[in-house]
């Protein structure tokens, strides 16, 4: 036999095969050169079942080299399921937005949806749900297993209702409801509600003109009956008892969603005895007269009422304790005591764990103060309107504003509420000046638009160099707007100095302390372009109840008529304080503006805005939004 023949393998690197092509080695040397076959396809290949991604980019990169979609896909799905459970949806977005999923194969193209529809609801992203929903279906989520149906029909609707779809999200819930007896009947019936609330008239019209089902035709006759805006809350809860009568077998008939529930036992619910507790005597006396007034004259015009059954008792407060006065009034058969007006004579209560009547206060604690139970807070709030300017310069986009504020304590706190709310909105004071009523104006005014700088620049540069500067002072420029606080006297006169000290084209914004609450050209002409805030009874140009009352009462004008106002107001929040406060989104169109309650019993205001022209006030068109968060409240 020929001896047995040996091969060596040539030493030459170019040309040496690597160990790794016949079996996969781990040492550390070849760890570059196996991540580099193991991405080009060399024998060790990835297990996409168990791979975990370090970043979108890789995650796609590895789904893109998978030859099998469906693996690929899947793969997919579970890095961006990771990236949900984190927290981190942008990254999820950037997978289940990417081409390689933009066709899901059929057998993942519900999870696809669930996932992608979760996302598209914690970030907001309005346009993904608006593709995501393009061609859905109320029924779509009966598709998905028993386990996840609830999830997946709940997760279509905030999906259709955030791409602007509110009438197909409350149908979707409609039919859930219809097919899931596991669900929530309660919770089910408030988010439909909510949902039908929010579309408009022409598509509950026509929805219900093909409605085809006893519960989608009941849930749309009922939206539509509740519809128009001018019914007012007493008028829609005799509506809702009416569908109830005329649907008794409807689900939503046997269980009413919340707030429908609380409007329809309103005027089962309403105070019958109720105490007018206000300062007829004294300091205060012309205001609590104003405010009694305008309280009784709102009782008087309420058709709702039952004079039969309502009794009103007036008490004077300018003498002796409140605290004192309300344990008395506590020992009657008082349902609601409406006051006090004095500051002093609400904080007498803080002291209180409970009250064992109901006050509404016309006035608000200090921010520091405890509240009792059973305490509800209203009055005409400085701070709301600091509140309000801030959010208006927020939506004209004035970044940056200089202040002009009152000195003392009402002064100190609207500087605090505007600078707390134009701190949310990333809003700066550039400068605030705070000034008294027999301060020079004029220097005032320089200091604020940084003329005096300015000035005090040009004559250190001519000390500087020992000789005359020829010099026009000039305003700083980084300002956008201005805010002044004043009184229209004073207003008057700071106004036309913004444009002595090149200042004009800055836009003024301002609370309604600015306007004396009547026509007044020949004067207000110094005001011109003064944008400002006030309540509906001074600018809103229709209101039957100021053209009864100017005609036949006195103390409806002024400021006077702004606490007439806030009377009227009274009567109407008296009615309604549990529906506002168990209904976080649930307001009223009162004389002093749009009325909301926060959780802590404090009523809140969102007044017009107008602008001086030719002296006299115009409405300003604002948009529809929601109103900001707010923050702690305090008042006059």
């Amino acid at each position: 036999m020929p001896p047995k023949q040996r091969h060596h393998k040539p030493i030459n690197p170019e040309t040496t095969e690597p160990a790794m092509i016949r079996h996969c080695s781990h040492k550390p040397a070849f760890a570059l050169l196996a991540l580099i076959l193991l991405l080009t396809g060399g024998c060790a290949t990835v297990n996409l079942d168990s791979h975990i991604a370090e970043s979108p980019e890789q995650a796609l990169a590895m789904a893109s080299d998978e030859s099998n979609q469906m693996v690929a896909q899947r793969y997919l799905l579970r890095i961006a399921s990771r990236y949900q459970n984190s927290g981190n949806h942008e990254d999820a977005r950037l997978l289940l937005r990417s081409e390689q999923m933009a066709n899901p194969v059929p057998e993942l193209e519900n999870q696809y949806r669930l996932q992608a529809m979760a996302s598209a609801l914690e970030l907001e992203d309005t346009d993904w749900a608006t593709e995501l929903t393009a061609n859905s279906k109320a029924d779509d989520f009966l598709g998905y297993p028993n386990e996840t149906m609830a999830r997946a029909a709940t997760l279509q609707a905030r999906t259709q209702a955030l791409a602007g779809e509110p009438l197909p999200a409350a149908l979707t819930l409609i039919l859930l409801a219809q097919t899931d007896s596991s669900s929530d009947p309660q919770q089910l019936h408030n988010e439909i509600w909510n949902y039908l609330k929010n579309a408009s008239p022409d598509q509950l019209g026509q929805a219900a003109d093909n409605a085809m089902g006893f519960e989608i035709e009941g849930w749309l006759e009922l939206a539509n009956t509740l519809q128009d805006p001018d019914i007012d809350l007493d008028n829609q809860g005799r509506l809702i008892r009416q569908w109830q009568n005329n649907w008794p077998g409807h689900p939503a008939a046997q269980m009413l969603p919340e707030k429908l529930a609380l409007l329809a036992d309103l005027a089962t619910s309403r105070p019958e005895h109720l105490v007018l507790a206000l300062p007829l005597d004294g300091q205060l006396a012309a205001a609590g007269k104003a405010i009694r007034d305008g309280f009784l004259a709102a009782y008087y015009s309420d058709d709702s009422t039952d004079r039969s059954k309502t009794d009103i008792r007036i008490v004077d407060t300018s003498a002796g304790s409140f605290r004192e006065l309300y344990q008395e009034l506590s020992e009657t058969n008082a349902d609601l005591i409406v006051g006090p007006l004095e500051k002093e004579g609400l904080a007498e209560l803080s002291s209180m764990n409970t009250l064992p009547v109901p006050v509404l206060g016309l006035n608000y604690l200090p921010g520091d103060s405890r509240k009792p139970a059973g305490l509800y807070q209203f009055g005409l709030s400085a701070e709301d309107e600091a509140r309000q300017i801030a959010d208006k310069l927020a939506e004209d986009n004035v970044r940056q504003v200089l202040v002009l504020i009152p000195h003392g304590e009402w002064g100190d706190r609207v500087e605090a509420a505007l600078r707390t709310r134009a701190q949310t909105h990333g809003l700066r004071a550039l400068n605030i000046e705070r000034f008294f009523p027999e301060d020079n104006f004029r220097q005032v005014t320089a200091d604020l638009l940084g003329i005096t700088t300015s000035r005090n620049r040009a004559i250190a540069v001519e000390r500087t160099i020992g000789l005359n500067v020829e010099f026009e002072p000039r305003r700083r420029q980084d300002a956008q707007g201005i805010v002044l606080v004043a009184t229209p006297t004073i207003a008057r006169q700071f106004n036309p100095l913004f444009a002595f000290y090149y200042g004009g084209d800055l836009p003024v914004y301002a609370p309604s302390i600015i306007y004396g609450g009547e026509p007044d050209p020949g004067k207000d002409r110094d005001i011109n372009n003064v944008n400002f805030t006030d309540i509906p009874w001074v600018l809103a140009e229709d209101n039957p109840l100021r053209e009864q009352a100017q005609q036949y009462l006195s103390g409806t004008r002024g400021q006077l008529g702004r606490l007439f106002a806030m009377g009227a107001d009274a009567w109407q929040l008296s009615k309604r304080l549990p529906l506002l406060q168990q209904v976080s989104d649930a307001t009223i169109d009162g004389q002093t503006g749009e009325l909301s309650m926060t959780p802590d019993g404090a009523i809140h205001r969102k007044q017009l805005w107008a602008q001086i022209r030719n002296g006299q006030p115009e409405l300003l068109e604002t948009p529809e939004q929601e109103p900001p968060g707010i923050e702690g409240e305090t008042s006059n």
